[in-house]
């Protein structure tokens, strides 16, 4: 049996687990729908041109896992920022690991999906926000039909969230193949300030495939930082399809670290429903062998004086691909729209590649736009140098890669955090630099 015709009939069975009644029944049942009539997508579809599916699909993936596998906190540590104490959602193959968890209803709420979808109180929040800026697309269709588990974050106004909150899916291998489609909603209303920082992360070399849902609804003054640390197995793909939708003033601000993977997927998608408001999306890859990259970004500019910045380095090193495929769109009623547009690539390896192209559909005429990007090598000039003063050829090499991802790496707010990503970045590039950027 196809994935597909697996997938469909699957949601059959679904049906009957969950309550028909649910405020999001009808949403999942058009959902899938839509699903069984656009089908995965392929590379016929311009988004999809460079990044075909057709790898990670044959596999039969196990959509309800059948047994749950406890594990310890000492053997997972590593994979959280443990320096500094944080809110955590912690799910297992798919299913809420509520001693490794630290939740909260203490003037917020951080919890769960389930106990939003089938709670009375959390009623008005899930009809005004659920998948009301989610796009369409068949993979968010999926997700949407499936929907039942993943991240609930609901920040009440004049909140400042005194700790970060930490997201992490773990997969163990108790499937031969595994599908998870986690959803996650957030809502920060106005004059609030939270920290997120995501994590999907395999334990096993069985393929697992994760098509996760994430919107994020900033609205009036709000902050929201947001980070996504991707760092899995050579067996593990992701597609994560990210939608943010802000209100007048407010501030959001997306990173996203892609280090590991087979497969990853970045669907990455902001909404400007306010004025005076600012959306940044930042990026730094470092990927080898045969692993495969795709950063696929929209920012809507649908009113004036606002602003949008988007900076996405890639380090490309053996076979590996990238792909960014990014657009800023700038309606005719949105003047005084300032947005800034950049993707460098270096090339390590002459079996590398990258696949660019950075876009601008603007329909005001009282803008300041630009947009570009670059694909080259390592400064052999700059090489030379370093060399000539004593620096081993590796460290050089590895100091003007960390040179070239520091503007990204310097706007992570988190100090932890960002020495983590920084040691990740050591470890990528195969060197111990004693010093943090």
């Amino acid at each position: 049996m196809e994935l597909k015709e697996k997938l469909v009939s699957s949601f059959l069975a679904f049906e009957d687990t969950i309550d028909i009644h649910s405020p999001v029944h009808d949403i999942r049942s058009e959902a899938i729908k839509t699903f069984e009539t656009n089908d995965f997508p392929s590379k016929k579809e311009e988004a999809w041109k460079y990044t075909p599916l057709n790898s990670i699909l044959k596999h039969d993936y196990s959509v309800f896992p059948k047994q749950e596998n406890a594990l310890e906190y000492r053997d997972i540590k590593k994979y959280f920022i443990h320096d500094i104490d944080t809110y955590k959602i912690v799910f297992i193959d798919g299913k809420y690991s509520s001693h490794l968890s630290q939740t909260t209803h203490d003037g917020i709420d951080v919890c769960l999906m389930s106990s939003a979808l089938n709670k009375p109180k959390y009623r008005l929040i899930i009809e005004n926000y659920f998948n009301k800026v989610a796009t369409k697309d068949s993979l968010a269709s999926l997700n949407t039909a499936f929907s039942s588990e993943g991240a609930y974050i609901h920040i009440p106004k004049n909140k400042l969230v005194e700790k970060p909150i930490q997201i992490i899916h773990f997969s163990t291998g108790n499937e031969a193949a595994l599908m998870l489609q986690p959803r996650n909603l957030i809502v920060v209303d106005e004059n609030s300030h939270v920290q997120i920082i995501e994590r999907h992360q395999s334990l096993t070399d069985n393929p697992v495939l994760t098509n996760s849902v994430t919107e994020i609804f900033a609205n009036k003054r709000a902050i929201v930082d947001y980070y996504k640390v991707q760092n899995d197995n050579k067996n593990a793909s992701l597609i994560d399809s990210t939608f943010v939708n802000q209100k007048d003033q407010s501030h959001c601000l997306v990173h996203t670290f892609s280090f590991g993977g087979k497969l990853t997927r970045n669907n990455l998608n902001f909404y400007q429903n306010g004025e005076r408001l600012d959306s940044t999306m930042k990026g730094i890859t470092i990927i080898g062998e045969k692993q495969h990259v795709d950063h696929n970004t929209l920012v809507h500019h649908i009113e004036p004086n606002c602003e949008s910045h988007q900076d996405y380095k890639g380090i490309f090193a053996d076979s590996s691909t990238g792909v960014f495929n990014g657009k800023v769109v700038v309606e005719k009623l949105a003047q005084k729209t300032n947005a800034f547009q950049s993707n460098n690539n270096i090339l390590l390896s002459d079996k590398a590649s990258i696949n660019t192209k950075p876009q601008l559909e603007i329909f005001a005429d009282d803008v300041k736009c630009s947009h570009g990007c670059t694909i080259g090598q390592l400064d052999e000039s700059a090489l030379f140098y370093m060399k000539q003063r004593g620096i081993p050829e590796k460290e050089a090499k590895a100091l003007l890669m960390f040179a070239f991802s520091n503007n990204v790496l310097n706007s992570v707010k988190i100090p932890e955090l960002k020495q983590r990503i920084t040691k990740l970045i050591a470890m990528k590039l195969g060197v111990n630099i004693g010093f943090d950027l």
